[in-house]
């Protein structure tokens, strides 16, 4: 048995202990749902017809402090009518964040049970240019909130730059034990790496440009149902550069030639809520190759349980090369 299999066999057997400390009946089941940064399963209880999201974190990720603040701006998010994202729901005791141990030695796990919310996100197939609009309208929506939102004083959440993100000991893994990575490699993407750095440097971290945002909001984090739109999915909210939210949007598709044409669009959308300066513009390039190395960490560090990571591979690797070249001689997104 590998061990994603041993992990995830762990969690199963505990789960079932989690839903009693919630208002499920007996007959409620449980189906895995997702593996990435997280584990989630989807609840179904028969009894009741509440169908419901356990998220079970990863460990030594956000403490029970940070995930209690990713709530909190959720709620303020609903309440102010910004966007409409999923309600946390509480145990018997009343706590939203209930806490776990997982037999096999593994670390206490933080757990989060949430309304399983209607639709489906956007389908990659069809035209996106609308949708990516749309998540620029979204994006710059919650930006302006969180602006001016007055944060309750026992408020924590990370601070996603450089060092969070490439530094020794970023967070998501570190690029340079990558799937694939050799010396040729090693050198290109480490003069991608300083090249990142200076221009985030020079561009810096002023309140017009860096601050509150939600930082994952790409296409599988939008439910639409009708006119209802819904956006999950906030593990990754905190203070971040405000332009990233678009190179969390063409996350693992940077390399896509359509991406251009989405970036017209999301600005247009971001446009509608918020101006933008010509330095935020130049920086978006900067940022999606800042993601891209990121995640190129993540698929590392991810490659043995995460079935996304394990899909992407040393292709990603390959292909995170192909883009360092581009954007190092000037014609990536030109």
């Amino acid at each position: 048995m590998d061990k994603a299999a041993i992990m995830i066999t762990s969690l199963d057997a505990v789960i079932k202990d989690v839903l009693s400390a919630y208002d499920f009946s007996p007959a409620a089941t449980i189906t895995l749902a997702n593996v990435s940064e997280n584990t989630t399963y989807r609840v179904d209880d028969p009894a009741t017809g509440r169908v419901a999201a356990i998220r079970v974190h990863r460990p030594n990720y956000h403490s029970n402090d940070e995930i209690e603040s990713e709530l909190l701006w959720m709620d303020a998010l609903r309440e102010a009518g910004v966007v409409t994202p999923p309600r946390a729901i509480p145990a018997r005791d009343g706590t939203r964040v209930q806490t776990i141990e997982v037999e096999g030695g593994d670390q206490p796990r933080h757990v989060v049970a949430f309304e399983w919310l209607p639709g489906a996100a956007p389908s990659p197939d069809g035209d996106l240019v609308p949708s990516f609009r749309v998540l620029g309208a979204l994006a710059a929506r919650m930006q302006l909130h969180g602006m001016t939102w007055e944060r309750p004083a026992r408020f924590r959440r990370y601070h996603c730059d450089y060092d969070a993100a490439l530094g020794s000991k970023a967070l998501w893994g570190r690029w340079q034990d990558a799937i694939g990575i050799g010396a040729p490699e090693l050198a290109l993407l480490g003069r991608l790496d300083a090249e990142i750095r200076r221009r985030l440097d020079e561009y810096g971290k002023g309140p017009d440009r860096f601050g509150l945002a939600h930082n994952d909001l790409r296409l599988a984090n939008l439910l639409v149902r009708g006119e209802d739109l819904y956006v999950i999915d906030f593990d990754d909210c905190g203070f971040a550069w405000y332009m990233y939210d678009f190179a969390t949007a063409v996350s693992f598709i940077e390399d896509d030639p359509r991406v251009s044409d989405w970036m017209v669009s999301w600005i247009d959308g971001y446009l509608g809520q918020r101006r933008l300066t010509t330095s935020d513009f130049d920086i978006i390039p900067t940022l999606i190759m800042y993601r891209r190395l990121l995640l190129l960490g993540w698929v590392g560090s991810h490659y043995d349980y995460a079935k996304e990571a394990q899909e992407l591979g040393v292709g990603y690797t390959t292909g995170t090369c192909r883009l360092a070249e581009q954007y190092l001689s000037g014609r990536y997104l030109r």
